[in-house]
């Protein structure tokens, strides 16, 4: 991806971290929000706004909420296709455990050309889906929305699918998936904090399992586990 003075590592990631705010919320991200999701000064926060503005990527009034127009919206929608395209290719190629491809990904993605992202689209198959379950953009901006709730807030009795969970801390990620528990697994919520596995166990979910967690908004049919003999 060609740098200029409003597209550098720095602003791709502030234009991918006000995406990622409201893919699966709808409150918009304040700059103190924004400040501490990059673990930034908010002064500096304050700078690279005025910029990102200035160069028609973003609105937003002093000390208000950030949106991005629709020529930011295509921007940063390109740097999360690179993002989660490079971590789906570190899992399937690379032999990468899914809580190990952030940290690479933030590094691989402001490096790899255009020619060679592609390459690994079509090679991987032209994913909807990352590991985590969040939409990989199409080339030209477009994802397939999907309907999901936060496990923490779905009412007891709901049988749902996981959509997605949430890449943000590598422990929770390393508990669910010792426990089999990853996008396309169907959960039973039996209560707060509480669900049933499709092989019939209980799991007690911590409560940043639980918010990490979101399931299909539609429910759908529990798996029967299969009788032990």
């Amino acid at each position: 991806m060609k740098h200029n003075g409003t597209s550098t590592p720095a602003s791709e990631d502030y234009l991918k971290t006000i995406y990622a705010h409201t893919e699966w919320q709808p409150e918009p991200i304040s700059p103190s929000a924004l400040a501490a999701r990059l673990g930034i000064a908010p002064s500096s926060v304050t700078e690279m706004v005025k910029k990102l503005a200035a160069a028609g990527l973003i609105t937003h009034v002093p000390y208000g909420p950030l949106y991005l127009t629709p020529v930011g919206l295509l921007r940063a929608s390109a740097v999360v296709r690179r993002h989660r395209l490079i971590e789906t290719w570190l899992v399937r190629e690379m032999g990468y455990d899914w809580d190990e491809v952030h940290d690479e990904a933030e590094v691989l993605e402001h490096s790899l050309s255009d020619r060679l992202l592609d390459a690994i689209d079509e090679r991987l198959g032209r994913p909807a889906v990352d590991p985590h379950g969040d939409a990989i953009p199409a080339a030209d901006g477009s994802v397939t929305a999907r309907a999901g709730i936060v496990a923490a807030e779905a009412g007891p009795g709901l049988v749902g699918v996981v959509l997605r969970i949430s890449d943000r801390d590598p422990v929770v990620l390393r508990g669910l998936a010792r426990d089999g528990i990853g996008p396309g697994t169907v959960l039973a919520r039996l209560g707060p904090g509480v669900v049933r596995l499709p092989n019939g166990s209980i799991r007690h979910l911590t409560d940043a399992e639980a918010a990490s967690i979101w399931l299909a908004a539609e429910p759908t049919e529990e798996p029967r586990a299969e009788s032990k003999r």
